[in-house]
């Protein structure tokens, strides 16, 4: 595929608090680049720290893009998959209506993931026990204004809490 056919490649993340969580995808981002050609590979992420989805849709469309894959950073089918990222995107299209937007593949179940997590089984049988782990404060890590704590409850008392703050997941 020639360089001006590449669409401009959008690597949406779940994010976190933690300044440092996105290296890695980060460095996925600059292998697209220098390896395959991808010469717009932006990441984003849909939640904490950002930047967020629509901020990087619209800094590729500036910047000239006229096609956007978005490919989520997602190994699991679950609620983000199925409703907030195909929601999210449909909305902000309306943006954009002389942009091709495609929601891509997310990571999933591959072979060459068998080969990986082998990998890291091997690399780690000499790891230490966790009770010997030196932990970070988790105050080095702090809330974002504005958001809420991860806090696990039941489905049914969660539905009620969210029910009761109108409160749904981006």
């Amino acid at each position: 595929m020639s360089e001006d056919r590449k669409p401009a490649i959008i690597l949406l993340g779940h994010g976190s608090r933690v300044q440092q969580a996105s290296g890695d995808m980060e460095k996925v981002a600059t292998a697209l680049r220098e390896q395959h050609g991808y010469s717009r590979v932006a990441c984003c992420y849909m939640s904490r720290l950002g930047p967020h989805l629509p901020k990087t849709l619209q800094e590729l469309i500036a910047a000239g893009a006229t096609s956007v894959l978005v490919i989520p950073y997602f190994l699991h089918m679950g609620v983000h998959l199925r409703l907030d990222i195909p929601e999210l995107l449909q909305e902000e299209a309306q943006k954009y209506p002389g942009v091709r937007i495609q929601l891509g593949a997310h990571l999933g179940y591959d072979d060459v993931l068998v080969g990986l997590v082998h990998r890291r089984i091997v690399g780690s049988l000499d790891a230490a026990d966790v009770r010997d782990l030196a932990l970070p404060p988790r105050s080095a890590f702090p809330i974002p204004p504005g958001q809420d704590e991860f806090v696990p409850m039941p489905p049914e008392e969660a539905k009620r809490y969210a029910a009761e703050r109108g409160h749904h997941h981006h």
